[in-house]
């Protein structure tokens, strides 16, 4: 099977040697988005209501590159800063999945890229 690397400029570079999303036959992985706004090359407001958006914006913008969309998501893991903010992380992030919801995994981690509050990575079909 090839194997394609995924580049956007609608969404932040790799800020270490790896890509940001990898294709291999009819599926996509994407690397952990940060909350980084890619036009300014800044993180965005620390809350994390305000990041999650910034993050699943960055993944929407690497699936379309890849000719696929949220809704085509299987698979999501979710890194967080702290649980405490579990409930404000999946009010936002039930506004971007569709009606089938991927399967997903959601842990706390001591630290993140950056000192953000949330990463997310995740896999998906490419019709």
């Amino acid at each position: 099977m090839n194997r394609s690397v995924i580049f956007t400029e609608a969404a932040p570079p790799a800020i270490g040697p790896y890509s940001q999303a990898i294709r291999i036959g009819q599926f996509l992985f994407t690397s952990g988005q940060i909350p980084m706004d890619p036009a300014t090359g800044q993180l965005v407001a620390d809350d994390i209501r305000t990041q999650t958006h910034q993050v699943l914006k960055n993944i929407t913008a690497i699936l379309e590159k890849a000719g696929t969309s949220l809704p085509n998501v299987v698979k999501v893991t979710a890194f967080l800063r702290d649980m405490n903010d579990f409930k404000a992380f999946n009010e936002i992030y039930a506004q971007y999945l569709g009606e089938i919801k991927p399967a997903r995994s959601a842990v706390q981690v001591a630290r993140l890229p950056l000192d953000v509050a949330v990463e997310i990575e995740c896999v998906a079909i490419c019709p």
